[in-house]
């Protein structure tokens, strides 16, 4: 989020205020060459819901799917299969990726949106998961309530929030991948370690799915939040 001293002339940044710095800038990564510059300094890279033409101006959607132990990506399964027929009924598309880390993420193409009014339907979709799956499904941090149930995490789609990019590595003490998944993958999924993605497997994946989160870019799939 931070440029450090010496960031390259040629490497973009762009003005993000923050409540507590309303100077503060963060990097664009547009290019290969600025991709690289900066993996060389960071393992983890994080983005909000709205482009850097547009801030506070979500083109989509996330709802991130945290599990409280015992609970694992198996439960977070079923709850993102409730989460995208429910989606689906407000004519809305998801595509999942895992967050690389114990969870995963729903994303959703968005006509641009005020943030605002984007997390408000994201919780109201959470609120919903829990009053249909309430043994599985949960919309509160409260973490008495969290063992063995999923957190519908809707507050990352407020403004000043990111989120794991998709491809990103994750820092850990063996680094796994935040990997877009198919609903195939994600409907059969049985054991946590299914959906767990190293680097050296990520090569393979794009050559047999392509880019699964493709249409996340593609205005054609963008629809606006039901009335």
């Amino acid at each position: 989020k931070n440029p450090p001293p010496g960031t390259p002339a040629w490497v973009e940044t762009t003005a993000v205020p923050r409540s507590e710095d309303p100077g503060a800038r963060q990097v664009v990564v547009r290019d290969l060459a600025s991709l690289m510059w900066a993996a060389n300094l960071v393992v983890e890279f994080h983005t909000p819901q709205w482009r850097v033409d547009a801030p506070e101006i979500a083109d989509r959607m996330v709802l991130d799917l945290d599990p409280g132990s015992p609970a694992t990506v198996v439960e977070c399964c079923a709850v993102a299969l409730w989460l995208r027929e429910r989606l689906a009924a407000d004519g809305l598309a998801a595509y999942g990726k895992t967050s690389g880390s114990k969870g995963m993420h729903l994303l959703v193409p968005l006509e641009p949106t005020p943030s605002g009014e984007v997390s408000a339907y994201a919780k109201r979709l959470a609120v919903e998961a829990e009053a249909a799956l309430p043994e599985l499904a949960l919309h509160r941090m409260k973490r008495s309530l969290r063992p063995g149930r999923v957190f519908v995490d809707f507050s990352q789609n407020a403004a000043s929030k990111t989120t794991a990019t998709p491809y990103t590595l994750r820092a850990r003490p063996e680094p796994t991948v935040s990997a877009p998944v198919t609903w195939e993958e994600i409907a059969g999924c049985r054991e946590a370690g299914a959906l767990v993605f190293r680097a050296g497997d990520m090569a393979a994946r794009l050559d047999r799915h392509g880019d699964l989160l493709a249409p996340l870019n593609d205005p054609e799939k963008a629809r606006p939040l039901p009335a």
